[in-house]
């Protein structure tokens, strides 16, 4: 019996352990994924492969870090709505242009894509601290411009990038009018249990059952779940019911604690939904989804209101 229990706990401690080299040795590798697999750090296509107007944006984070962007506008003079994306952790921006020609028609807006560090032609490593950094300079460029309407700034994340936008978006209510969140994890502790079953008792958010002994050693936790309670922006939340990455529960977890305290979520659920591909088998409705919800929450002030503040 002694033997037993000796074996067991050896057992334990050495599936402690492993999960503890794992972590420490893979988890930027296993978060970050800047480099598909047989291709290349460079963008293998720009918009204007598209026949896309863009512009190039050269940005600097505030710790110095040379970051590069997008910025695809439906026509010169578009004074729709703009949407900063924040993308998902493989590839590069470049990966997301199909997506983004589709939506520029369908929702009559302008697009900034920028590129996190590490990724596309950016300088520098990923990290949650770092990206965190490059969302506030993204949004911070966008607010300066003087050929948008900045009142009309909206924020749209999918999977890692939603992480990422709802910080730039609880922290900046005054720039960002709304939130658009698609297929996003409550944490990565969360997610991790989820790709490594066998972390699942050792690693978890508040919520999870367990000792969480390993959440010490993630440097990159991006707890949604803790963020989406504190916005008091508008959210959209967009979950594919088919996500073979990140279970659907964990956008209805999000969805429940923002609406707790904020009365101007929507959650809509697409049957035939995975992790990447929510916007193309969502066909019409999920177009029709966001349309409603950028006219209902970033629409263009009217005649009146503009003429009244121009006379303050």
């Amino acid at each position: 019996m002694v033997s037993y229990v000796n074996a067991l706990l050896y057992g334990v401690g050495g599936l402690v352990v492993a999960g503890m080299a794992l972590l420490v040795a893979l988890q930027e590798r296993l978060v970050y994924v800047p480099v598909l697999p047989g291709l290349t750090k460079s963008y293998p296509i720009t918009p204007a492969r598209l026949r896309l107007p863009y512009e190039d944006v050269w940005l600097q984070s505030s710790d110095g870090v040379r970051l590069h962007a997008w910025f695809i506008k439906l026509f010169p003079d578009c004074r729709g709505p703009t949407l900063l994306f924040f993308q998902e952790n493989a590839g590069n921006i470049a990966h997301r242009l199909d997506m983004v020609r589709i939506m520029l028609q369908r929702l009559q807006c302008n697009v900034f894509m920028l590129s996190y560090r590490g990724y596309g032609a950016s300088d520098g490593f990923p990290s949650q601290h770092g990206i965190t950094k490059d969302a506030q300079a993204a949004l911070d460029h966008l607010s300066q411009r003087t050929d948008i309407d900045t009142s009309r700034i909206v924020v749209f994340g999918r999977s890692l990038g939603g992480a990422v936008g709802a910080v730039v978006t609880k922290n900046n209510p005054d720039k960002v009018a709304a939130l658009i969140l698609e297929n996003t994890f409550t944490s990565i502790l969360d997610l991790a249990g989820v790709l490594f079953p066998f972390l699942k008792w050792f690693i978890g958010s508040s919520g999870a059952k367990g000792p969480k002994v390993l959440n010490f050693l993630v440097r990159s936790p991006w707890n949604t779940i803790d963020v989406v309670g504190e916005i008091k922006q508008p959210i959209l939340f967009i979950s594919g019911l088919q996500d073979e990455m990140i279970p659907p529960s964990q956008m209805q977890m999000l969805y429940a604690k923002a609406a707790a305290r904020n009365r101007q979520c929507v959650f809509v659920e697409f049957p035939d939904g995975m992790h990447m591909d929510t916007w193309h088998s969502g066909g019409d409705r999920y177009w029709r989804t966001v349309k409603e919800f950028l006219l209902q929450h970033a629409s263009e002030r009217n005649e009146s209101s503009k003429s009244d503040n121009g006379a303050r």
